[in-house]
């Protein structure tokens, strides 16, 4: 089977992510929106422009699915469109681009009345929501592309729902939904919500077709009656009563009411604006910004534990579902995720890696003459920029200081050399992202990787220079090992040193991000071969116990077992240790792994304090569970994740 090296990822380990959502939902009739902006198809273009905008968050696939209002029985009122892909989102809005283009030109008179295209044509509906799709260990396959649809022949019981989030719990999940009566199709924390939410929505609809009966109205009475007076919040507390985990999770009745949930710690985001126009909800607040072209102070975010309701007649709020807790909102979108055009996320990158600077001034011996600054492309650019204003502000410092400071008259060879001292900042690393050749063996795999980046010579002095490269992440470290440390070494530097905007990653995540498997961190490799090295390897059995004993407690008083193995080294201890196991055999450069601290990281970063895979401090009490899974499938040889997930 023919296999191919890609130059598609923006830091030296790519990281997965999912994923993102979207939802609109038009305020005014669509009259308003052709009067105003030309086209009856205002809403579908800014779906297609917030989905195209956060295409970031998900390149296996994509879906979107919109709802009519006030539809004649017998004609259809739901839309949805799903595509897999890495050109999913082109490929839907192409799909539905022709569709309406056919029935202008079909019928182009009546496709200027906006109530006969509501009528006749699909995906012209009052809501719309959007989703984009990383998944996760290899499940890809249209069926598990959102937005997944639960119908139902009474309108108020349809349900369409998209998002972004992994729960802990399915098995208990699962199991709830067995001793409801429930049969679900497949075990995914997807199915489980979606078929959660979709009962107390059934449970909602019979209560008040009971009361409504009792009263007396007929049963076409009795239906809008229904959709009129259904209790959204009261669903939904019911549904999250028992979820574990990280969720923004959007949904659309089929009568017209929407929401959009996020979990109590608020680790996945949620941001949405509002006017007299529309609302709308997306993953990430400059998206917002810049398909709608408002300020910053106009976009919010959804309060954790809280779900920002939409009802069928416009009225919007937004109301608590679950109690909230300390917010340990996901740092990881901050230092990679999130598109670095947020305001905040830019200057909080950016202090990431100012922050550095008394580390790697540490690792060079403040030798500013002979090291070259650089970083790793794409995405670790604008830490970079950090370093530098820090490495620029320590140099005017020390130029100052010595000026002031000297007692006695300085030489004019003196003085130009302590003005010369310019640090050099350059860009060594350039990706290929046309590199892509089949290859069919290991090896030649391995010497296609070797080549993702090309380098800038005739910078590096050989011999003498040190090279300090920033990254965002050192997750595994084999794009370390396989092309970075060998490109740069082909420039004869004295020393590299390696620099993470963020600290070890030590701990798998289970909330959304596709890092679930102990044996993928290369900060555990190393804490693991410490305690073999030093007779220790006592700990690794006795942890592995006390996972095995944790999957009998109650959930809520597992502790992290896995922190032990960790213990009893120092950071700089297991840098030096993951500096050895990412060191090419043939690499004749020293090489040092510098990694941020978290302390650092929460003073970048202080109000996402979400650090779990790098504390191991989860903030659900299934994030223990899972972690003290992941270490025993380590064990036990399972390449598999510690938890269930579509």
């Amino acid at each position: 089977m023919l296999t191919f090296a890609t130059s598609n990822q923006d830091m030296s380990d790519a990281i997965k992510h999912e994923c993102g959502i979207a939802l609109i939902r038009l305020l005014k009739p669509l009259s308003y929106y052709q009067e105003k902006y030309g086209t009856p198809f205002y809403g579908i273009n800014k779906l297609y422009l917030l989905m195209e905008k956060q295409h970031n968050r998900g390149q296996d696939g994509a879906g979107i699915a919109t709802i009519k209002f006030d539809v004649k029985p017998g004609n259809r009122y739901i839309s949805r469109y799903r595509a897999m892909g890495s050109t999913a989102v082109a490929d839907i809005f192409e799909y539905v681009q022709k569709k309406f283009a056919s029935v202008q030109k079909a019928f182009p008179e009546e496709s200027k009345d906006t109530q006969w295209l509501k009528d006749n044509v699909s995906f012209t509906g009052e809501v719309l929501l959007g989703h984009l799709r990383y998944g996760t260990h290899g499940k890809n396959s249209i069926e598990s592309c959102h937005p997944f649809l639960r119908q139902n022949n009474w309108m108020s019981r349809n349900l369409v729902v998209a998002g972004n989030f992994n729960m802990t719990n399915v098995d208990e999940l699962l199991q709830q939904l067995y001793e409801l009566g429930q049969h679900p199709k497949e075990k995914a924390d997807t199915v489980t919500v979606l078929e959660k939410i979709g009962h107390f929505l059934d449970d909602e609809n019979q209560d008040l077709f009971d009361q409504f009966k009792k009263e007396g109205y007929s049963n076409v009475e009795i239906s809008s009656l229904i959709a009129k007076n259904i209790d959204v919040s009261k669903i939904l507390k019911r549904s999250a009563k028992t979820w574990d985990g990280g969720y923004t999770i959007a949904g659309i009745f089929g009568h017209g009411d929407a929401f959009v949930m996020r979990d109590p710690a608020g680790i996945r985001p949620a941001f949405y604006y509002q006017d007299e126009e529309i609302l709308v909800v997306a993953s990430e607040r400059p998206v917002i910004q810049t398909a709608f072209n408002i300020p910053i102070g106009a976009v919010k975010e959804i309060k954790p534990g809280h779900a920002l309701i939409a009802k069928k007649d416009g009225t919007v709020s937004q109301e608590m579902f679950r109690q909230p807790v300390e917010q340990r909102s996901c740092s990881f979108e901050r230092i990679y995720f999130s598109r670095g055009s947020d305001a905040d996320i830019y200057q909080e990158r950016k202090e990431l890696g100012r922050l550095l600077v008394p580390q790697v001034l540490e690792s060079v011996k403040n030798n500013i003459k002979n090291t070259v600054f650089s970083f790793i492309p794409n995405t670790a650019e604008v830490s970079y920029y950090g370093l530098m204003d820090g490495i620029n502000t320590y140099v005017r410092d020390f130029q100052k200081e010595t000026l002031l400071n000297r007692s006695e008259k300085i030489s004019d060879e003196e003085l130009d050399e302590i003005l010369s001292i310019k640090p050099r900042f350059e860009k060594l690393n350039v990706k290929d992202a046309k590199l892509r050749t089949f290859i069919t063996q290991d090896a030649d795999r391995t010497d296609m990787v070797q080549h993702v980046y090309d380098t800038t010579y005739g910078i590096v002095k050989d011999h003498e220079d040190t090279i300090v490269a920033i990254d965002d992440s050192i997750v595994r470290g084999t794009t370390l090992k396989q092309s970075i440390l060998t490109i740069l070494d082909r420039l004869n530097p004295k020393k590299i040193v390696i620099v993470s905007s963020a600290p070890q990653i030590r701990y798998p995540d289970c909330y959304g991000i596709d890092m679930s498997r102990m044996g993928e961190f290369v900060a555990f490799e190393a804490a693991i071969n410490l305690l073999k090295q030093r007779g220790m390897a006592h700990v690794i059995d006795e942890v592995y116990q006390k996972c095995v004993l944790s999957m009998t407690q109650d959930v809520n008083e597992i502790e992290n077992y896995v922190k032990a193995i960790y213990a009893p080294f120092t950071d700089e201890e297991i840098s030096e240790e993951i500096a050895r196991i990412v060191r090419p055999h043939h690499l004749k450069a020293e090489l040092e792994v510098v990694y941020q601290t978290l302390d650092n990281l929460h003073q970048a970063c202080p109000d996402h304090k979400g650090d779990w895979y790098f504390s191991g401090d989860y903030p659900t009490p299934g994030g223990n569970k899972v972690v003290n899974k992941a270490y025993m499938n380590w064990i036990e040889g399972k390449n598999v994740r510690a938890y269930f997930s579509n």
